[in-house]
């Protein structure tokens, strides 16, 4: 990442190399060390692609929370001996900050709400006081990750997402299933259960992904244009893994055009996780704080969004 004020940010790399369990879900150790094979290869290319040297860099950015320790761990130990080796500040970021800046930076947005939603992660967040703050999110599970267990659950692949986006596109009929938002926050793990029951009870699988998508989409929405109503906000940007899907896309900006909201989407390619958006957090955090000391950077598996101080846009 290469600022280029006063117009913005330029990607000079982002490689990227997914892991994908041979069967289940994401074991902690075995993603620890899937990051830990792949990330010299990984560096390797991403300055043969950027045509840059590590005597270019200025600053070393990494995500310090939140996430799986192992692999939280493992990217801050590679992040220090980078920055000790080539003599450049370090600097940690909050990983759900840096869904909501390359969102705001990289498209036309000015102050936008985030609508995040991962496998790990549902929050929607937006600036306010000096800080980003949640004004709604999961009480149970990330919306990524309810998908991926029912995914497994009826016999499709990980990721789960796009399996059941795909199968969505051929449901005919709507069933039931549990509207769970509690004021400003959503659960999702009652739908998991309920679709489940339904499954089991012969419903057909098309229909049960097109009613999943229709209900936790739908629930989504709604605490969104609430969240903008609340915040003052005129503008909704997203981010994160399970905003890729175009069902969800497309809900979103219909809202959005019936409030008189402006909708964004950031390059897809810088929707789900990917390391251009922790360089782009690091250099607003690096440009107005600086780096900080070694002892400082211990990961934080809980580094909640609210307790950032946004320097930066201050």
């Amino acid at each position: 990442m290469r600022g280029s004020e006063p117009s913005g940010f330029e990607v000079l790399a982002n490689r990227v190399d997914m892991f994908r369990p041979a069967k289940g879900g994401i074991h902690p150790r075995e993603a620890a060390e899937h990051h830990a094979d792949l990330l010299p290869s990984l560096l390797a290319a991403a300055f043969e692609e950027s045509g840059l040297s590590p005597g270019d860099l200025d600053v070393v950015c990494f995500s310090q929370g939140p996430g799986l320790g192992p692999c939280l761990r493992t990217a801050a130990t590679t992040a220090r001996a980078l920055s000790l080796s080539f003599e450049v500040p370090l600097v940690g970021v909050n990983h759900c900050v840096s869904h909501l800046e390359v969102g705001r930076v990289l498209t036309d947005a000015t102050d936008p709400l985030l609508l995040y939603a991962s496998g790990g992660n549902t929050q929607i967040i937006a600036y306010a006081g000096g800080k980003y703050r949640v004004f709604g999110e999961t009480l149970d599970v990330g919306l990524g990750n309810m998908l991926d267990k029912f995914a497994l659950e009826v016999g499709l692949s990980f990721p789960g997402g796009p399996k059941v986006e795909e199968l969505a596109r051929r449901g005919q009929r709507y069933l039931e299933l549990p509207y769970s938002v509690k004021g400003m926050d959503l659960a999702f793990s009652g739908i998991l259960t309920a679709a489940l029951a339904l499954r089991k009870a012969g419903a057909g699988l098309a229909d049960l992904c097109y009613s999943i998508q229709e209900t936790c989409f739908a629930m989504l929405c709604e605490t969104t244009e609430r969240a903008l109503a609340h915040a003052r906000k005129d503008e909704v940007v997203i981010g994160g893994g399970v905003v890729q899907n175009k069902r969800l896309q497309a809900m979103v900006e219909t809202m959005c055009r019936e409030r008189g909201a402006k909708f964004f989407v950031p390059p897809r390619a810088l929707l789900p996780d990917n390391g251009a958006m922790i360089a782009l957090a690091g250099a607003l955090e690096y440009r107005a704080s600086g780096g900080i000391p070694l002892e400082a950077s211990a990961v934080r598996q809980r580094y909640r969004t609210d307790q950032v101080a946004v320097t930066w846009r201050a």
